[in-house]
């Protein structure tokens, strides 16, 4: 009672004010107020290698003390903008460091052609802009690169010592055939195909697509540029790396450097992750976009301790890589483009040539006219230019989509595949089923069906190497 006497109702009206503020302060949402750590970005475009104008972004760190490091990020191959690498951008930005990400140029570059030095020469522009930012210390600025463009920066680096360090994810050490080669083995081991396919893939179609110059840059050797690398290095890749045949490219890119002087570069493999450092949910043959929680820490520490010293040459042990990459072979005079495209030629001239001209001459003498035919041409015919066609079309397939899309294996072979390969035992078979019938049927066939079908059994008989060549008549 003398409590409750002694509390007048203004007294007892501020002791509830001062709890309340209390428990407000003590409260879950209040205590989980952080500061905004979103990096601030900057929109900016600059003059490229050959006056081709390019835009970007640069991600700040919103908390900034001081000049801050910096670097370049420049994307993997493909018509890659600002939003593959935005995400990887602003985790560098929350560890303290400026980045600057932009739209790879569409003039000098397609699927069908890329200069590394013209990239290097756009890398260095973004570079030169980077350098004269607020906020950015020039001294600590340099370039990160993906796959393809990893040639890019190891190329900017050697031609200008503005480049202050250089970082790469999923370089590759050896010539581009060379590693597609390999990477289309992988993606196809992966998906269980075995017998001819993969064979083909890796040999026959990928000297085809070079000799055609469907693959640009397909022999660029980046050895001699690693050799004139003098900045540090921070060699990155993924343990579950299926594209750049880790365990030889980081051998190969860590004995260029060392051979041209170079004592001051970092060789290390994050576990867990694909190609381009990412997360994965299939042991690195899919391509999702998931950074790990710990993205960039590493990276920004080493970048933050250049300033202390240049960093000793660590090596750190390597995933274990099932097959080794193989050169391709010297090319036979089988492998010469004109030789394919002779037999192209011929297999078109008979498959195609047959139909059409009993279309032509049953058209000119009236619906009624029968043109004389043999069943087994017909299906000659209809077998022989499914396979003529459907063939590059898959194999182009493939190429197009790196040997990741496979559907359905049945008998370690992707269902088209082994479509492809039964026409191909029909077209020998309907071969010699054309030839014998025409043979016994001789007498009733006048001198034109005899070209026809002399045309259409040709191109059966040239189907047969053909055929063996691209694995179609191989197990």
């Amino acid at each position: 009672m003398k409590l409750a006497r002694g509390l007048c109702p203004r007294r007892l009206l501020l002791l509830l004010s001062t709890a309340c503020v209390a428990l407000m302060s003590l409260s879950p949402t209040a205590a989980a107020a952080p500061a905004d750590d979103r990096p601030v970005p900057t929109e900016v475009s600059f003059t490229g290698a050959d006056g081709v104008r390019l835009n970007g972004t640069v991600f700040s760190p919103r908390a900034v003390g001081g000049d801050r490091p910096a670097l370049v990020m420049v994307p993997g191959a493909g018509p890659g903008g600002r939003s593959e690498l935005r995400d990887a951008a602003e985790s560098y930005a929350r560890h303290g460091i400026v980045a600057l990400i932009y739209d790879k140029r569409t003039t000098g570059y397609s699927t069908l052609h890329r200069d590394y030095s013209l990239l290097a020469g756009d890398a260095l522009a973004a570079l030169r802009l980077l350098r004269d930012r607020p906020g950015v210390d020039s001294a600590r600025t340099g370039m990160w690169g993906l796959s393809e463009g990893a040639w890019a920066v190891s190329l900017a680096a050697s031609r200008s010592a503005d480049v202050s360090f250089v970082i790469t994810a999923g370089a590759v050490g050896m010539e581009p055939a060379r590693q597609q080669a390999w990477a289309y083995g992988e993606y196809l081991a992966h998906a269980g195909v075995s017998g001819s396919l993969p064979h083909t893939m890796q040999g026959s179609f990928t000297r085809q697509i070079v000799g055609a110059g469907l693959f640009p840059e397909a022999d660029y050797d980046p050895v001699p540029t690693w050799q004139r690398v003098r900045q540090p290095v921070l060699a990155e890749w993924g343990t579950l790396d299926r594209e750049a045949a880790p365990q030889e490219s980081s051998r190969i890119i860590a004995r260029a450097l060392y051979r041209g002087g170079n004592r001051h570069c970092t060789i290390r493999f994050v576990p867990g992750v694909r190609h381009n450092l990412n997360g994965t949910l299939d042991h690195g043959f899919d391509r999702i976009s998931r950074l790990p929680s710990d993205y960039a820490g590493f990276e920004a520490a080493w970048i933050e301790r250049l300033s202390l010293g240049l960093p000793s040459r660590t090596i750190g042990p390597a995933p274990h890589q099932q097959r080794q990459t193989r050169a391709l072979p010297s090319p036979l005079w089988y492998d010469a483009g004109q030789v394919q495209l002779a037999a192209l030629c011929v297999l078109a001239i008979g498959f195609v040539g047959y139909p059409l001209c009993a279309l032509v001459r049953r058209v000119g003498k009236g619906r009624g006219r029968r043109v004389p035919s043999l069943r087994a041409a017909r299906w000659l015919s209809g077998t022989g230019l499914a396979v003529s066609v459907g063939t590059p079309v898959y194999l182009l397939f493939l190429a197009l989509t790196a040997a990741g899309v496979t559907g359905p294996v049945l008998l370690g072979r992707t269902l088209p595949w082994l479509a492809l390969q039964l026409l191909a035992v029909a077209v020998v078979g309907a071969t010699v089923w054309t030839g014998v019938s025409w043979w016994h049927g001789r007498g009733r066939f006048g001198r034109a069906e005899s070209v026809r079908l002399g045309l259409l059994v040709a191109a059966g008989l040239v189907f047969v190497p053909w055929g063996m060549y691209w694995g179609l008549l191989v197990p």
